[in-house]
């Protein structure tokens, strides 16, 4: 696949969704394809995580319109969750930021988290790679919003933005989560709420005792576009700066990666099969077939 260098040469969107479904659906070529992507551009990766209900969608709706000042281009990889039962996906965020898909700078892909409880599966390293080398100058990453799990953002993020709301309830079960420590920045979303000066005041306080450099915390109304100004200069900054867990980074890809690799013979539903198969024995032991099954 081709890479786009030169702002004033536009992207080609139907090459970059066809380069994406190959990958995404492991079809003729992927491989090559991605073995072949040419990294000539410091595209920043920004991943927003939080709970549900944060307003993660509104959030980046919202970032989109400020990041495409001075002729920037923004993909956005939305993700949606997989259901465990039938494996379908909601794919809803393609709704919610309706109001970009004809905008000639603006790619925003739906993408099924595929049953990774992180809310990210290696598809999602495989094909935010595949928009970095494209010509885009942000990628943004909206994760599924699972809670714990999801610090797996920091693996993928050069930049992590870690949505919460004020009625998110005790902030010491935000650090437990392990949200915390993965956040570069935190946005207090929907400030305009009850609770939100304290909320965001007490979060200060247990950032500064957790942490010896303490990420910036910000209030942000994105349905109303409040807030979203800091949030981008941000950004912006945060992008031109060396960043420092790119050993991390590339080391926690390469892990997940190989672990795709190493189990990609498994198919889920037919283990599904086997696994309701093997419960009619009397004598089921499930390490025994795990053993037997690898």
């Amino acid at each position: 696949m081709q890479t786009e260098n030169v702002k004033s040469s536009a992207i080609n969107f139907r090459s970059v969704a066809r380069a994406l479904t190959i990958v995404e659906n492991d079809l003729t070529g992927a491989e090559d394809l991605l073995k072949n992507l040419s990294f000539t551009k410091n595209t920043p990766i920004i991943g927003i995580t939080g709970p549900p209900g944060a307003g993660k969608s509104t959030l980046v709706n919202s970032l989109i319109n400020l990041l495409l000042e001075d002729g920037n281009r923004v993909a956005v990889l939305a993700i949606d969750p997989t259901s465990p039962f039938n494996f379908g996906s909601l794919l809803g965020d393609r709704i919610r930021m309706a109001p970009h898909f004809n905008h000639p700078d603006v790619f925003i892909r739906s993408l099924a988290t595929r049953g990774s409880l992180g809310g990210l599966s290696t598809k999602t390293i495989e094909m935010t790679d595949v928009l970095r080398a494209s010509g885009f100058d942000y990628v943004l990453i909206e994760t599924v919003g699972v809670g714990q799990s999801e610090v797996e953002i920091a693996g993928l993020a050069d930049i992590t933005l870690v949505t919460l709301v004020p009625e998110g309830g005790d902030e010491i079960q935000h650090i437990k989560s392990g949200l915390m420590e993965i956040a570069d920045a935190f946005i207090i979303n929907k400030a305009d709420r009850v609770g939100a000066d304290t909320f965001a005041n007490n979060l200060k306080k247990i950032i500064g005792q957790q942490m010896g450099n303490q990420p910036p915390v910000f209030k942000t109304i994105a349905s109303q576009t409040a807030g979203i100004k800091e949030v981008a200069e941000f950004i912006r900054l945060a992008a031109n700066k060396k960043n420092e867990r790119r050993e991390l980074l590339m080391t926690e890809k390469a892990y997940k990666l190989i672990q795709q690799k190493l189990t990609q013979h498994i198919d889920k539903k037919k283990l599904r099969q086997d696994v309701a198969e093997a419960l009619n024995h009397k004598n089921f032991n499930l390490y025994s077939f795990v053993y037997t099954y690898v």
